[in-house]
């Protein structure tokens, strides 16, 4: 699993740095699932961010305007529909196997994490094209899908033509 030294020697130092457990504890409660921990520390480090003018992150603990747990619940309601659930894997939810919106992209990607489930004990990432059918399930942790990211690599997500000078990271207005 990637480490949060290994993307902070790539996006560079965070300056949220959050310690408070409770927005978590009272989003998870909420929803009915855990976060898995490295998502959780990621987010705690940076806060809600935009990486390379793209991709969003957001924080439980964030104003209102960006905050996690608003996020996932009009997601949980947009993908909920019948016309818009046909364009991913499985439904959205808190169940083993079911998907949480976690993050989104100027691009029009929305970025999920998937709930484990037998067949797949780790959390893993799904990436789905808004402006398309196409979704691609990434066999990795979100710190590693993150870590790819950042480095260029091909995550759906392209990064090299947003960061030409390398990654960065700017705090959500």
């Amino acid at each position: 699993m990637a480490t949060l030294s290994e993307i902070k020697a790539l996006l560079g130092e965070p300056r949220f740095n959050w310690s408070d457990p409770a927005p978590w504890i009272e989003l998870e409660r909420e929803i009915g699932a855990e976060f898995p921990a490295d998502f959780r520390e990621i987010v705690n480090a940076y806060g809600s961010i935009e990486i390379n003018g793209q991709l969003y992150l957001k924080h439980p603990a964030s104003h209102l305007l960006h905050d996690l747990g608003r996020f996932i619940r009009e997601n949980f309601e947009l993908w909920s529909e019948e016309d818009m659930a046909e364009f991913l894997p499985s439904p959205v939810g808190t169940n083993p196997g079911e998907l949480i919106p976690a993050a989104t992209a100027t691009t029009g990607e929305a970025i999920f994490l998937r709930v484990p489930d037998d067949s797949s004990p780790s959390w893993r990432v799904v990436v789905q094209e808004f402006d398309s059918p196409a979704w691609t399930l990434y066999e990795m942790t979100f710190s590693e899908w993150l870590l790819d990211y950042l480095k260029g690599r091909d995550v759906t997500l392209c990064s090299r033509d947003r960061a030409p000078d390398g990654p960065s990271w700017e705090f959500l207005p």
